[in-house]
């Protein structure tokens, strides 16, 4: 089932999620919901404060950003093909690398998109859907879409990366998401 994305400005976003065991109600079903969700929005993650759960919990699919990209550009980024990953539980160990800029979006905050630096690799710890635990260090672009899905868990918004003025110069956008000013393609859920 398509959930609605949870928009800028809902509470939830800014709550730092809660550890789950496997016995969480409707897990399985959660998270098939979260993948039809998140490729329904053309997204490349999406973690439960998104989808209104305060849990730590998110999915990403990197391989969708090699999927179509020209054989020349296979050399761009390290972490091609990508992969395809539920996390559960995460908790980075380190960051590591130069930190570089690439312009993220969010669906949370649709339309606004801005570049943000990050480091080029992480080590986190995580649970699989089986909770089978893990410790695996990524890199590339899927390094960057594990820590925007990360900062969501930790009750973090790409935005906070942004220096303030530059936040400042956006205030009238996110006032406009936060009041449900905002025609998307995918249902989105709003403060009230």
């Amino acid at each position: 089932m398509i959930l609605p994305i949870v928009a800028y400005g809902h509470p939830v976003l800014r709550k730092v999620a809660k550890a789950i065991t496997p016995d969480y109600p409707g897990l399985e079903k959660l998270i098939a919901d979260m993948w039809e969700t998140m490729y329904n929005s053309n997204g490349v993650g999406i973690a439960a404060p998104q989808v209104n759960k305060d849990i730590r919990l998110f999915v990403m699919d990197s391989t969708q950003i090699f999927r179509n990209q020209e054989e020349d550009e296979k050399d761009l980024y390290p972490d091609a093909p990508g992969i395809k990953q539920v996390f559960i539980n995460a908790r980075i160990q380190t960051v590591n690398g130069e930190e570089w800029s690439y312009c993220e979006g969010c669906l949370s905050i649709p339309k606004i998109r801005e570049d943000i630096n990050r480091p080029e690799e992480v080590t986190i710890d995580f649970v699989d859907e089986n909770f089978q635990q893990h410790t695996r260090t990524f890199n590339g672009i899927t390094a960057r879409i594990i820590l925007h899905e990360y900062d969501h868990i930790e009750g973090k918004l790409f935005i906070d990366h942004l220096k303030p003025l530059k936040r400042q110069l956006m205030k009238g956008k996110l006032d406009d998401i936060s009041k449900g000013k905002v025609k998307m393609d995918y249902r989105m859920l709003f403060s009230k």
